[in-house]
């Protein structure tokens, strides 16, 4: 009797939350479309929405938008890609290459896991400033070449790679580096397709340093740009939003691409 109402309750509760988590995005698809008179009304009749909104925040010579648009698909891109190769590399090697101080290295990366960005602000800063890598591309993206979870994250699934595999490719003259990349990789698909939704969706996303280390609008990310729409320009909600729907299409994309292979990771990575 007592499940009987358990299982609607729960359904409610979950349905309810759904609701509120999902409300804020579509109200803010929603007001994409409005015409600026329409802003803040509720509802609107169909046959006032518009696409003009987002034909204005591309087409706009008052600020670049694309190159926005350009500089975080670039930026991401490039962070992916790289924390894909390295902590790939490194993640093999902490679990199946013995070398000394293997297990303190492991520590240590795990130890800077636990470090907040923010306590490494002004260091990165000023070394970056030393470098002459502020308001650069360089500046955005090789510092974050690699990341601790990353590499955790790796090397726990390259752990759960049975060893017989590498030592059949061992035993028909494959040398560690030819293992490594015909072997493991393609075994790590799943935690490489996490890795990915994981890199791409921090650094396209990321508003704190690229904020920090751009101070032109030319290198400005699309997080920034439209962050400098309050301020510098004058535009409307509208504007936008219609903006923002540019922030979250690719993700969606990318999510859509990976999502069998990110499930997968997320349910075998660690297992031993």
């Amino acid at each position: 009797m007592k499940r009987i109402f358990v299982r609607p309750l729960f359904y409610v509760i979950v349905i309810g939350y759904a609701i509120v988590t999902i409300g804020p995005f579509l109200w803010s698809v929603f007001t994409s479309f409005k015409m600026t008179p329409d802003i803040n009304t509720l509802w609107v009749p169909l046959e006032r929405l518009t696409f003009e909104n987002y034909e204005n925040i591309v087409l706009s010579d008052e600020y670049p938008f694309a190159r926005w648009f350009f500089n975080s698909l670039l930026v991401a891109a490039i962070v992916t890609t790289g924390n894909v190769v390295f902590n790939s590399m490194a993640g093999y090697a902490l679990a199946r290459i013995p070398f000394p101080g293997r297990k303190a290295l492991f520590l240590t990366i795990l130890a800077v896991m636990m470090v907040p960005g923010q306590v490494i602000l002004v260091p990165m800063y000023i070394l970056l400033s030393n470098l002459g890598w502020i308001n650069t591309y360089a500046g955005l993206t090789i510092p974050f070449l690699t990341q601790s979870f990353g590499i955790f994250l790796m090397r726990q699934f390259f752990l759960s790679i049975p060893r017989e595999l590498e030592e059949a490719g061992f035993l028909d003259g494959l040398s560690r580096w030819g293992v490594f990349w015909r072997i493991a990789m393609p075994l790590a698909r799943p935690a490489i397709a996490t890795q990915i939704i994981f890199m791409f969706l921090g650094n396209w996303n990321s508003f704190m340093w690229p904020n920090l280390l751009t101070s032109s609008e030319e290198m400005y990310t699309l997080p920034v740009g439209l962050n400098s729409l309050y301020g510098e320009y004058d535009a409307f909600w509208n504007h936008v939003l219609a903006g923002a729907m540019f922030m979250t299409v690719p993700v969606i994309i990318v999510f859509l691409i990976f999502q069998r292979h990110f499930i997968k990771g997320l349910a075998t990575t660690g297992l031993k």
